[in-house]
């Protein structure tokens, strides 16, 4: 197979009611895609971040949702990943959490509402924990604490078999990029249809998702690089930097940022009762169920999940909520 094709990064530079544009933080280039009509300047900054081997499309729903509602909207594509640069190094959590305190920063603000899906809600704590006065807020999808999915892992024997394969596959050299990539990215959604409710990856933009994400992959350096945070978090474990980072991360995140947890009710990938490991923490106190998604709810139900997000804006103590844990509408 040529070089030639293989994508380029500018092919994830999709139209639509938004604004494509390239911000430099912590020493690289990103690829941000912010909503056009927020054009007060005073409106809060919300980030959103992808998970793996995604990029920024999967926020279309919340981009043009939350700007709706007032609020600057900014989807990124993380650190080696669409067309942002794909550096050799810095997939570690300390610089991750730089790259997102460094875009802050750069895009005129103080601080920001961090929303995240699986990795990129890793990347949200990390960034909670240590760069606490530039993050307001952190809502997570499908993204429990860290030390609570490492504690899963390791003592809870379902959670292990849904989670610990594939992610013990992808520590192996040059394999788990080719097999991102090989048959033009078809593996990438295979493990998305298989984290998706049953009844969701049977429409129409499941396939349209699916044929995006199969192609951003192939971008030159991008499996590789997606495949770098999970190798960091593997190699880590043993390593002095790793261990730095783990009890960093258990120290109580700051009370003044509210934390909004939410999963899919038919989410295999990463299980309820993993959530509830390590209350003291103040890790996932309120658990919002979304109903009729799997791992990818911001995509699955975006209407809920919008209006889980507005309503704990407005009311930060959660007083929205009803008692089965989903914000009335």
């Amino acid at each position: 197979m040529s070089a030639n094709s293989f994508p380029d990064p500018s092919s994830v530079r999709f139209d639509g009611p938004w604004t494509h544009r390239d911000v430099r933080a912590n020493g690289i280039r990103f690829h941000v895609v912010e909503a056009d009509g927020t054009d007060q300047p005073d409106a809060p900054l919300v980030l959103l971040l992808h998970g793996f081997a995604d990029f920024w499309w999967t926020w279309r729903h919340q981009l043009t949702g939350l700007a709706d509602h007032g609020y600057r909207t900014v989807a990124v594509d993380l650190r080696g990943y669409g067309d942002s640069d794909k550096p050799p190094r810095g997939y570690d959590g300390w610089t991750l959490a730089g790259d997102i305190a460094g875009l802050i920063r750069a895009l005129g603000h103080t601080e920001a509402i961090l929303v995240g899906h699986a990795e990129g809600g890793l990347v949200c704590w990390a960034t909670a924990v240590l760069h606490p006065r530039l993050v307001r807020s952190i809502a997570l999808i499908g993204s429990p604490h860290p030390a609570a999915l490492k504690s899963a892992v390791l003592r809870d024997s379902a959670q292990r078999s849904a989670w610990l394969p594939e992610f013990l596959r992808d520590q192996l050299p040059r394999y788990p990029e080719s097999r991102l990539t090989r048959n033009d990215g078809s593996e990438v959604e295979r493990l998305f249809g298989a984290r998706v409710s049953e009844s969701w990856s049977r429409t129409t933009e499941f396939a349209d998702a699916a044929g995006r994400m199969r192609a951003a992959i192939r971008i030159p350096g991008a499996a590789h690089s997606a495949l770098e945070y999970q190798r960091w978090a593997f190699r880590s474990q043993w390593r002095p930097d790793g261990k730095r980072f783990m009890a960093t991360m258990r120290a109580p995140i700051d009370p003044d940022i509210d934390v909004i947890s939410m999963r899919g009710s038919q989410d295999r990938y990463i299980l309820a009762k993993t959530y509830q490991r390590g209350s003291r923490l103040r890790m996932d106190r309120s658990l919002i169920t979304i109903p009729d998604a799997g791992h990818y709810a911001h995509q699955e139900n975006p209407t809920k999940v919008n209006t889980v997000l507005l309503s704990r804006w407005r009311e930060p103590n959660g007083a929205n909520e009803s008692r089965d844990g989903l914000v009335s509408p």
